[in-house]
């Protein structure tokens, strides 16, 4: 796993980082920063919002993967002491959901900086638990730095 090791972020801390809040929190570690990579992940709790049945739905995944990106920038954004800006959704593309994750698996992320124009970033990501792929697709996300 290499550089899912050691969380540079974690707990409560992640909140200065996203801006949502409980009981919507889908990331609890960041693992850092590698070239147009970064690398977060979060342990499925039983009593998530997003759980259904002992799965994380799609829903919860998608989540995941706004708030591993939400994260990346956050973490930019503060190291370079700016305002960390608020982000949306602006497409989903070829995301393949490949299976759902069980309740108390931990999920890897890697988030891919494809191309950045301007206040939009489209992105790769591929979501990995217990070393197996569980979704990998696009997502394309819009900040608003005017907030």
């Amino acid at each position: 796993m290499g550089i899912f090791t050691e969380a540079l972020i974690a707990g409560e801390e992640i909140k200065e980082y996203i801006p949502q809040r409980e009981p919507i929190i889908m990331v609890d570690a960041f693992y850092g920063i590698e070239d147009k990579k970064s690398f977060s992940g979060l342990t499925i709790k039983e009593d998530n919002i997003l759980v259904e049945n002992g799965l994380l739905s799609e829903a919860g995944i998608v989540e995941h993967i706004a708030q591993s990106c939400a994260l990346r920038v956050g973490y930019y954004f503060r190291r370079h002491q700016l305002p960390v800006p608020i982000g949306y959704i602006g497409a989903i593309k070829n995301m393949k959901i490949l299976h759902l994750p069980h309740a108390g698996q931990r999920l890897f992320t890697t988030i891919t900086v494809l191309q950045e124009v301007f206040d939009i970033t489209l992105v790769s990501v591929e979501v990995e638990a217990n070393r197996n792929l569980v979704t990998k697709g696009e997502m394309k996300i819009f900040l608003d730095k005017q907030s």
